[in-house]
């Protein structure tokens, strides 16, 4: 992806809000898959769920590669890295907060005990 990190993520969480693009996803975690293969579950067309393949690919999710006439989909793992280091930063922040709110919460409360007990 040649776009900045945040850019890049945009585009993987845009291909992942599709719900048809994540089950392709899951389905991609355990083998490489044709359109064909990708589509037999679905009441879609293979020029559909082609679409949806290509979406993913612009994105950096899968990629396609040519096994003499197969043109199976492979997952790229590393996209989801990204998406997790993000995730992960923004989470230890939020934790953080969380922490501090405590930390506050139970200077307040104490603070309050003790006023309750010198009266």
């Amino acid at each position: 992806m040649g776009l900045p990190a945040e850019d890049g993520l945009s585009e993987v969480f845009t291909a992942l809000a599709d719900p048809i693009r994540r089950d392709i996803v899951v389905r991609l975690c355990d083998a490489d898959a044709t359109v064909s293969e990708l589509a037999e579950p679905y009441d879609l067309t293979i020029q559909a769920v082609s679409k949806h393949l290509k979406v993913l690919e612009r994105a950096g999710v899968v990629s396609r590669s040519r096994e003499a006439q197969r043109r199976p989909a492979h997952l790229e793992a590393e996209v989801f890295d990204l998406m997790t280091g993000w995730i992960e930063r923004y989470r230890r922040r939020a934790e953080e907060r969380f922490r501090r709110l405590d930390a506050v919460l139970n200077e307040l409360d104490r603070s309050d005990r003790d006023n309750e007990g010198a009266q």
